[in-house]
């Protein structure tokens, strides 16, 4: 988004301020004195402002939603070292444990594309709210489950609940930050759900050692609790719809629909007692009909029937900037096979697989944090080089410098692992892997919530839904392509793929905002004709 003017506005001069979802730059000189100032809707002045908030108030949601995000990744990857138990206790096939992952994956994926469109119209902590109490739910019946057939029902609403976190997290973000300082914070939310995967198997591999493949899903039943009284007691809604491009759209299709309605009445009314004469009017006299006054956009109300996330969906990805970042950020994480390596290869238990994974998680975490200052100190350098103006393609340099080592990782661990060379290798390859995939996305998850103001949320709930379709397919075929061509031949077929990737976020580094202005205008012209 290009860097807009602003200011602070009373209640009455704001109802003068001329919004606009993409607003141009422009120079002091160009503006007149008694020209409206124009805001994007990111920055429309609402009551209590989120973006004005103390640093305490908005640390102490960081530290929530980060707690919370801790869920997704947990959820995932903490019945891994329970699986043999399971099949036991309730005489499962191998594929029935498989058909429960990938499901998990799948519907953890795709169900914050419902979430985001809930929270446009709702809010973010109602949707906190009842995501997280799912996934409670779910949690606890899958831990008394007798049946395969029960749990893997469960598991499914249980990734339903935990799908939630990580797009309102990112959205909440958007909502008491501004761009300047996103990278930063996301890098820093991010970091926690990079550490679910790593953690899980050491938690899931002590529990079910210690107690039982139970006590895995006791356990996500006392965090869920833990993490749903603090968003009912701590946790303020940062969410405001006088930013919602989302909200906006059916608030004012449904204006439409009335003025029409009313029109059409009034018309009919009119066309009755006055006929003839100089007097008569008609429908086509416009001037005569009543205007609607801006106060009946503040009586109308939007409930969960307005709710439907499939416009706000295809809007995002319709956009020739967002497809390529979103494809791009579905990129193949090797934690699934490279828990089977060390399992089949170097004879680790659950435990000690953990302990390798972990790791990669801590070379996530440090690209991520590292990665978004990097990020955030590239867009305010590239900002004041262009005379204080910016635009979101701006971020996205900041990942050339991970481009050309994030490869060259990938194929030193590729090797490493097909030469059965010592842990110790494994584990350097691990980190640098972790760091430098991580430092990018980190970028790239910045970028489309800058990309898309006013829609930050279900931008994020495209991205999970991509990364959970990859993962959901990678999930499938990594297993058999890895007894195929060998841990050397999978990672240098998966380092052929982030060339690619990396490919295609050069170009939107170059062309994106150019496509990006386009599809503006194409929107606009759109809402207009209506």
């Amino acid at each position: 988004m290009a860097e807009s003017r602003s200011t602070n506005l009373s209640p009455i001069e704001a109802q003068d301020v001329e919004f606009h979802t993409d607003a141009q730059p422009h120079s002091p000189s160009s503006i007149l004195p008694n020209e409206p100032i124009k805001l994007d809707i990111e920055h429309a002045v609402v009551e209590n402002d989120p973006r004005i908030w103390s640093n305490t108030k908005k640390t102490a949601i960081l530290f929530i939603i980060s707690g919370a995000s801790v869920i997704s990744g947990l959820g995932s990857n903490i019945q891994n070292p329970a699986n043999a138990q399971i099949e036991q206790q309730l005489h499962a096939s191998s594929g029935d444990i498989s058909l429960s992952i990938s499901l998990f994956i799948l519907v953890q994926g795709n169900f914050p594309i419902i979430w985001s469109a809930i929270s446009e119209i709702k809010g973010r902590k109602l949707v906190y709210l009842l995501s997280v109490g799912l996934f409670i739910i779910g949690s606890a019946i899958v831990a008394v489950s007798r049946t395969i057939g029960l749990m893997i029902g469960m598991r499914i609403v249980q990734a339903a609940g935990s799908s939630a976190i990580f797009g309102m997290g990112t959205a909440t973000l958007a909502d008491i930050y501004d761009p300047h300082q996103r990278g930063t914070m996301m890098g820093v939310y991010y970091s926690a759900p990079l550490l679910g995967p790593s953690l899980g198997p050491i938690f899931g591999g002590a529990l079910t050692q210690g107690l039982s493949w139970r006590a895995v899903f006791w356990f996500l039943v006392i965090w869920g609790g833990i993490i749903f009284s603090a968003f009912l007691v701590l946790f303020k809604d940062t969410f405001r719809k006088e930013r919602s491009v989302v909200y906006q759209n059916v608030l004012n299709s449904r204006l439409r629909k009335q003025q029409s309605s009313e029109a059409k009445d009034e018309s009919q009314d009119i066309s009755k007692s006055k006929v003839g004469g100089e007097n008569k009017t008609t429908s086509k006299d416009i001037e005569g009909q009543r205007p609607v006054i801006p106060s009946a956009i503040k009586d109308m109300k939007l409930s969960m029937a307005d709710v439907n996330p499939f416009p706000p969906y295809f809007s995002i990805v319709s956009r020739k900037n967002n497809l390529l970042i979103l494809i791009a950020s579905g990129a193949f994480s090797i934690a699934y096979t490279c828990a089977r390596t060390l399992s089949v290869y170097y004879d680790y238990d659950a435990l000690k697989t953990g302990l390798v994974l972990l790791v990669y998680g801590v070379g996530s975490v440090a690209g991520s944090i590292s990665g978004g200052y990097w990020s955030d100190r590239t867009l305010a350098r590239l900002k004041a080089e262009n005379g204080g103006v910016s635009f979101p393609e701006m971020r996205l340099e900041s990942t050339k410098i991970a481009m050309l080592w994030s490869p060259l990782s990938v194929i030193g661990y590729a090797w490493v692992c097909q030469e059965r060379v010592h842990v110790a290798a494994v584990c350097v390859m691990l980190f640098l892997t972790g760091f430098l995939s991580v430092w990018i996305y980190a970028s790239t998850l910045a970028y489309l919530v800058d990309a898309n103001t006013g829609r930050s949320s279900m931008a994020v709930a495209a991205n999970s839904s991509f990364r959970g379709l990859f993962a959901f397919v990678a999930a499938e075929i990594a297993v058999p392509l890895q007894d195929t061509i060998g841990d050397g031949g999978l990672y240098t077929l998966w380092a052929g793929l982030m060339v690619v990737v990396e490919c295609m976020i050069l170009l939107v580094l170059y062309k994106g905002r150019s496509w990006r202005e386009a599809s503006v205008e194409q929107e606009k012209q759109t809402l207009d004709a209506k």
